[in-house]
């Protein structure tokens, strides 16, 4: 096998485990493209990607464009006369990009394409109560993580998982994928298959996280209002209203909840006992075991209610 030269694309902690699967492997990282720094934070401080402070590290060439279709831009990218790119966590590229390696351009996403395409993938799965997720390399097109799959793995989810978790077991996982992945195009053994070929999949979306779809529903089920709290924790994290005895209303958002089963008091009520916090669901009890109130940090809710009280309290 000739070792393929590589560029990688990507931005965020996850893509950087990738890009040292990469460096470990016996292909050569020529370059990286990531991100622009922007200014972060009260102290608004420059703010570097995650992918660039561990290129820094191993000194490999960076380019940041503000756009990519820069003239400038393409042209240092032309010049790194890589074989291949890797796309992990980055952004939707230009055919200029894309087209320019002999040996193409593919994407490491999240999920087991064509399911769950979009920009977040691992949260969705749980949110939806899936017990099987996985990973999939494809080939970069025209359209948003439409191209024809090269490799898939499938995980498993177990109950009760979160995003930050399957997050945290999927890195090594696509490491290695993208790693098998330029193994079988270096040696030319690549094959592809049409996501419109694939079977078993039910097309599901990965939509953007907001403010909107993230809030919970009090109304529905305990085993939906439990999986989407899953499903965005620890980030962004599901979020709701309280209203206190004296009328405030205080954004609550939470991480950890457990389901109970029956009723034990009326529907939305809110109480604690034996150290924990309880709400009545329509077929359940929720169980809140870490949460965050406005404007303090995130904490068990024993903790919490050392000195603090819900009594009076309701839900909205």
């Amino acid at each position: 096998m000739k070792p393929l030269r590589v560029v990688f694309m990507g931005t965020p902690a996850f893509s950087v485990g990738i890009m040292k699967a990469i460096l470990e492997s016996e292909h050569k990282l020529v370059g990286v493209v990531t991100v622009a720094d922007k200014p972060a934070g009260r102290g608004q401080l420059m703010h570097e990607s995650a992918v660039k402070v561990a290129a820094k590290e191993v000194d490999l060439p960076i380019l940041q464009p503000v756009s990519l279709k820069d003239e400038h831009f393409l042209s240092e990218l032309k010049a790194l006369n890589a074989d291949v790119f890797v796309v992990v966590a980055f952004r939707m590229l230009p055919t200029a990009v894309w087209q320019m390696p002999e040996k193409g351009t593919f994407n490491l996403h999240a999920s087991l394409l064509p399911d769950y395409r979009g920009a977040a993938p691992i949260n969705w799965t749980i949110i939806n109560g899936d017990t099987k997720t996985g990973l999939s390399t494809f080939f970069i097109d025209e359209q948003i993580d439409t191209g024809s799959v090269i490799k898939q793995v499938e995980l498993s989810i177990s109950e009760n998982e979160n995003a930050g978790s399957l997050h945290d077991r999927m890195i090594p996982e696509g490491g290695k994928l993208v790693v098998e992945t330029l193994n079988a195009i270096a040696n030319g053994t690549a094959t592809t298959i049409p996501q419109s070929e694939m079977k078993e999949s039910q097309n599901r979306p990965a939509p953007k996280l907001f403010k909107e779809n993230t809030r919970i529903d009090w109304n529905k089920s305990i085993e939906d209002i439990h999986q989407l709290i899953c499903g965005l924790s620890p980030y962004p994290a599901a979020w709701s209203t309280f209203t206190n005895p004296k009328d405030e209303q205080k954004n609550v958002k939470f991480f950890v909840t457990r389901k109970h089963q029956g009723t034990k008091n009326d529907l939305h009520s809110i109480w604690s006992e034996n150290k924990s916090i309880f709400i009545q669901l329509k077929n359940g009890v929720l169980e809140v075991v870490e949460w965050q109130m406005e404007g303090k940090k995130r904490m068990k809710t024993a903790e919490w209610l050392v000195g603090n009280s819900v009594s009076g309290w309701k839900i909205g």
